[in-house]
């Protein structure tokens, strides 16, 4: 790998409008070599796209994709990317600056010269290439990775790709052949034929293929019609992998997601959001592994939002928890068959969870945006309202709440925050999250009596606390932490508060128009050691 004090060749690479990038001398550069399958990469992209703009041109910072273009296009759009992007396609560039892993970053300054190098995922090595690029251009230095800011100090990434192993296989009866182990293409799904007398829905069951309940026999006719419906599914190849699934890390190829669309009874242009679904649960942030091998309850909760609920029939009105849609359903089941069939998290074996969640059967719901004063949840990621986008959440099963006398919004946020107080458990504050589903009614007071969205989550913030006294009895869970908790007081009692800051509330308006029922969901652990909250684009 070149090393700082080298100098750093020049070269010429096309963007994917087919213009080429010429690397020259005269300004600053940082050269950023990655993969569109790398979690790693993914988790930089804020942190570069965020220096790019406070260098606002006088210095640049240049993507290097490893990748083809379809996968390399498609990262830009859901990631986002806001810096240069040009293709290695043929890894020479690669070869010349020769990265061990990616990201690896090369700082270059206006004479040719690399005068730093960061590998993997480096808190420490952001701020200081941003310090070194800010002082080099004449901006004012700024922290750009911050110490508590969801995301790990370090992350190790990926192989680069020009230094990818080969594995030698053995099929039955077949030669060895040579098999690259991080390919964007992978094995297609499995052809069985049943003899006479077997029943398709029978086998899927006995062969480990499904949940408990019946399921659609996925034969190549209904494979293919589910392939070929969408522009997303038909341009890629039935091979192309869209992520591997933990815990075993199975490859989900186009065809193998399909295949489990069809036994969860989805329409063919529910692939619009299968397959953004599954990148976003193999995000490194969400953590889909500890999710699955937990003895918690949490389940993978899907929140949709955006014009793809009207266009698809999702169900965000009355019953939005329940079996009411067939976009909520079937998408929420096809879920979990993948995380199964293909993550391997099979209750009892890898799935270790004490109680379990019903949510683990579907878990899909959809935003009721029209009923709603405020802007939806997918916003809050930096989404237009107009785009369509999912949301991932590790969550408990939903607690009810009912406030049908409160004619102030204050009272309905009370009401909410004895509940919020039960998050993961009682007595245990700062490393959990929680969504508060409002139903119409409720928000409508909230907004008649002049609550905002972040208005109503910091009253949330203030208002949530555990009794200091509730720790002095027999101890208990969470009592051994309480030298972390803040102490403050809340109605004239001395309490911990629940939430370590506001943002670990998130709100979204789902629910019929009659009947004042809200509910709280938590979470299972979060931050950089459990599951943060991960929103992907729905094209």
């Amino acid at each position: 790998m070149l090393q700082s004090g080298s100098s750093a060749p020049l070269f010429s690479l096309p963007r994917l409008d087919g213009v080429d990038w010429r690397h020259e001398r005269g300004k600053p550069a940082l050269l950023v070599f990655f993969e569109t399958d790398c979690p790693t990469c993914r988790l930089a992209i804020p942190y570069l796209n965020r220096l790019a703009q406070a260098l606002d041109g006088k210095a640049e910072i240049v993507g290097i994709s490893q990748d083809g273009d379809d996968s390399t296009r498609e990262l830009i759009v859901q990631a986002p990317v806001k810096f240069t992007v040009v293709m290695d396609r043929d890894l020479s560039v690669s070869r010349e600056y020769d990265p061990q892993a990616v990201p690896t970053l090369f700082l270059i300054d206006a004479d040719g010269k690399v005068t730093r190098t960061s590998v993997a995922f480096d808190k420490a090595g952001l701020n200081a290439i941003a310090a070194e690029m800010c002082a080099a251009i004449g901006v004012e230095p700024f922290e750009l990775a911050g110490g508590h800011d969801g995301a790990p100090d370090r992350k190790p990434g990926c192989v680069s790709r020009h230094l990818e192993p080969h594995q030698e296989v053995r099929g039955a009866g077949d030669p060895a052949a040579s098999v690259n182990l991080y390919a964007e293409r992978g094995p297609r799904a499995s052809r069985i034929e049943l003899e006479d007398g077997v029943d398709p829905y029978e086998f899927c069951y006995q062969a480990g293929f499904a949940d408990p309940l019946p399921v659609i026999p996925p034969t190549a006719e209904r494979v293919d019609r589910m392939l070929g419906a969408t522009p997303l599914s038909a341009k890629l190849p039935p091979d192309q992998i869209v992520a591997r699934v933990p815990p075993n890390y199975g490859m989900a190829t186009v065809e193998k997601i399909a295949a489990n669309a069809v036994m969860a009874g989805c329409r063919p242009e529910m692939m619009r959001v299968l397959i953004p679904l599954i990148r976003a649960a193999c995000d490194e942030r969400f953590n889909i592994h500890g999710v699955q091998a937990t003895t918690h309850f949490a389940a993978p909760l899907v929140i949709v939002n955006g014009p793809i609920r009207r266009e698809l029939g999702f169900a965000c009105g009355g019953n939005v928890f329940s079996n009411v849609a067939r976009a909520n359903s079937t998408i929420g089941r096809a879920f979990q068959l993948i995380l199964t069939n293909i993550g391997g998290a099979r209750p009892g074996e890898l799935d270790m969870s004490t109680l379990g969640n019903p949510g683990k059967f579907s878990y899909c719901i959809a935003e009721n945006e029209e009923e709603s004063p405020w802007d939806p949840l997918h916003t809050e990621f930096g989404f237009d309202r107009g785009q369509s986008a999912l949301t991932l959440f590790a969550a408990e099963p939903p607690h009810g709440v009912s406030e049908h006398n409160a004619r102030e919004g204050r009272v309905i946020l009370k009401a909410i925050s004895r509940a919020l107080v039960t998050v993961f458990s009682y007595r245990f504050c700062f490393g959990w999250e929680a969504i508060v589903a409002l139903c119409p009614e409720h928000v409508k007071t909230l907004h008649r009596s002049g609550f905002t969205k972040n208005s109503a989550r910091e009253f949330l913030f203030e208002n949530t606390g555990v009794p200091v006294k509730d720790y002095e009895e027999d101890g208990g869970e969470g009592t051994q932490f309480t030298q972390l908790y803040q102490r403050v007081t809340i109605n004239g009692e001395e309490c911990y508060r629940k939430f370590a800051r506001p943002e670990q509330i998130r709100i979204v308006v789902v629910g019929g128009t009659a009947g004042k029922f809200s509910a709280v969901i938590g979470s299972w652990a979060t931050g950089p050691r459990g599951s943060q909250m991960v929103c992907y684009p729905v094209d």
